[in-house]
């Protein structure tokens, strides 16, 4: 599936969930997919525990996040080599 399909099951509406990411249709919010994600839970794992959520709805919000560190970065330490 193409960047912009998966992107297009990502939904911003500042009245749902106080403006954060979720897959559109649902009150789940991509960060939330993506800390289980980091978490090591699988794509399995988090369709079982959410049935109404599809395998693209997963890749989708990878997707997003991928888009989010082109834009935004994190502080994080700079290691110094040893």
């Amino acid at each position: 599936m193409a960047r912009e399909q998966l992107l297009s099951r990502i939904s911003i509406n500042p009245n749902v969930c106080f403006g954060k990411p979720c897959i559109k249709g649902h009150r789940i919010w991509v960060s939330l997919i993506l800390d289980f994600l980091a978490a090591g839970e699988t794509v399995s794992d988090i369709l079982e525990n959410y049935p109404g959520l599809e395998e693209a709805d997963i890749y989708a919000c990878i997707a997003y996040g991928a888009e989010m560190s082109r834009q935004h970065y994190v502080d994080i330490p700079i290691e110094s080599p040893s």
